[in-house]
């Protein structure tokens, strides 16, 4: 049980009193205080939390934001690539403001002044705020502090608006094509027609392509590190998947490496430092017979043409637009969700759904005419009944 005992003196001759108690390891704890009510407070408080399993070292949450954070990063199960994005986040955005701070020290308010100090894209803000968060709520259930400052009502959370693709018109995509360089308008051709990430085209090899079967494997993509290191890694969440390579792609394809053949390319596998290797015949390299990096390619290449075509260089209108003008034919032609989110590579099925609803087709004249089909089929069978069963004396008179 804690006791209160008199302390020494204060410097102006005041008595101190000290709170002895043992914390639910059995250490010997103690803390001071100047008044008397303020001791019996703590003193009630802390057999109060030891009896519910809330109690919460004093001591705790005295190391400094920037150390915890970083112990944190280290004992994630984050890909290499997401591991250095999240760091850099971190680094750049949260440190100088939150690095110095003791855990214990920040409260929503000082949440809210990292807020302010952000003016970046509200989408960055959301996820650098989520890793925030989450850096806190690891602190909460390490007992280093009791609250979650991210989580308080007074916290205005970047906004969480989805704003509804908008699908290229059929014209921007063939524009697109005709303004790249010739040996460059296959990376168009196979995002709109095979539905890949930018990633996934520059990491496409010829031996991913069975023409025979008319299928595409998706095997890797070309990931860019810091400093524009480039390596081979497997598609988004590691999966793999089969695509349909319609005819249109495959006459294009065969006719792109009869005058650009493939190029082998040696690149580390998942991070810069692998000692792993692998090596991919793709269908589009550099000048200098390397893999492309994003970098290069949307400065030098994707803008100029967007330029020359008239289209706004705007984030919505990157290399992405054209896995959403994919989908959009799909739907449009008919195809289910499941089928679009597996040729897309989405994990979730419901993520297509909510990403894509509002291209689907309209099912209202369906729903009238299959409405109306039934109704027609019912009564021309009772029709037929009603004859079977009519009165068979009433024809004779």
């Amino acid at each position: 049980m804690a006791s209160i005992s008199l302390g020494k003196p204060a410097h102006d001759g005041r008595p101190r009193y000290v709170v002895n108690y043992r914390d639910p390891e059995g250490r010997q704890r103690r803390k001071t205080f100047r008044r008397k009510a303020e001791a019996v407070a703590f003193r009630n408080t802390v057999e109060a939390d030891k009896l519910r399993g809330t109690y919460l070292d004093v001591d705790a949450g005295r190391i400094s934001f920037r150390s915890y954070a970083e112990g944190w990063l280290d004992s994630r199960t984050f890909s290499p690539l997401t591991y250095e994005a999240t760091e850099l986040r971190l680094r750049l955005h949260v440190f100088p403001t939150l690095g110095h701070l003791e855990l214990r020290q920040i409260k929503p308010s000082t949440i809210q002044k990292l807020l302010r100090s952000m003016e970046l894209a509200e989408t960055y803000r959301r996820v650098i705020f989520s890793n925030v968060s989450a850096i806190f709520s690891a602190a909460v259930d390490d007992d280093m502090i009791a609250k979650n400052p991210c989580q308080a009502s007074s916290v205005t959370r970047p906004a969480t608006s989805r704003r509804k693709v908008v699908p290229w018109p059929s014209e921007w995509v063939s524009s697109m094509h005709d303004a790249l360089p010739p040996q460059y308008r296959i990376s168009v051709t196979l995002g709109s027609g095979l539905g890949l990430r930018q990633g996934e085209v520059f990491g496409l090899a010829v031996e991913d392509i069975d023409f025979l079967r008319g299928v595409v494997e998706v095997r890797r993509q070309v990931k860019v590190f810091g400093g524009n290191r480039l390596v081979f890694g497997l598609p988004k969440g590691d999966k793999t998947r089969t695509v349909p390579l319609p005819e249109s792609v495959a006459t294009e394809l065969s006719s792109h490496l009869a005058t650009y053949p493939r190029r082998s390319v040696t690149l580390p596998c998942g991070t810069p430092q692998a000692e792993k290797k692998s090596s991919a015949g793709l269908i589009l390299t550099t000048r200098e017979r390397s893999a492309l990096n994003r970098n290069y390619f949307n400065t030098r290449l994707w803008r100029p043409g967007q330029a020359h075509v008239g289209i706004e260089q705007s984030r919505d209108n990157g290399m992405h637009a054209l896995r959403h003008w994919y989908a959009s034919v799909l739907l449009d032609a008919g195809e289910s969700i499941r089928a679009v989110s597996e040729y897309l590579g989405h994990s979730d099925p419901g993520f297509t759904l909510r990403t894509y609803t509002h291209l689907m087709p309209s099912s209202t004249e369906r729903t009238r005419i299959a409405v109306d089909a039934a109704f027609a089929a019912g009564r021309h069978a009772g029709e037929g009944a009603d004859q079977e069963h009519e009165n068979p004396l009433a024809s004779e008179q």
